[in-house]
């Protein structure tokens, strides 16, 4: 696989995990079922564009380890609320999702405790 289909490969991967973590959180918590609030949809589109648009998707493994914060103050929040909510869960939706993305979050954690950051 050639370096351009492996980050676009993993830009799909991050959509996926942002778009079921986001249903996840509106489900819960605006009882919605099928189609996500006014809200949440417009978060979903806010987090897709930034991932889309992201310079260092090759380098990096998720918003929250990166380096530069593209997104607003007001969304970075709003993301964070739907990710302490959503991914407990996450593994009573898609569990092999979830421990993928626990496996390269703890990864991320030791080599960053490596260098020292």
């Amino acid at each position: 696989m050639d370096k351009n289909n492996r980050i676009e490969k993993k830009r799909r991967q991050e959509i996926e995990m942002l778009d079921c973590m986001i249903r996840i959180y509106c489900r819960g918590n605006h009882g919605t079922k099928e189609k996500l609030c006014e809200d949440c949809q417009a978060l979903r589109e806010y987090a897709v564009t930034r991932t889309q648009k992201c310079p260092f998707m090759e380098i990096k493994t998720f918003c929250s380890a990166c380096k530069v914060h593209c997104y607003s103050t007001q969304m970075q929040q709003r993301v964070k609320a739907v990710m302490r909510y959503a991914g407990p869960r996450m593994l009573f939706v898609h569990p092999v999702m979830a421990l993928k993305h626990v496996k390269v979050t703890l990864a991320e954690k030791k080599k960053n405790s490596r260098k020292g950051m």
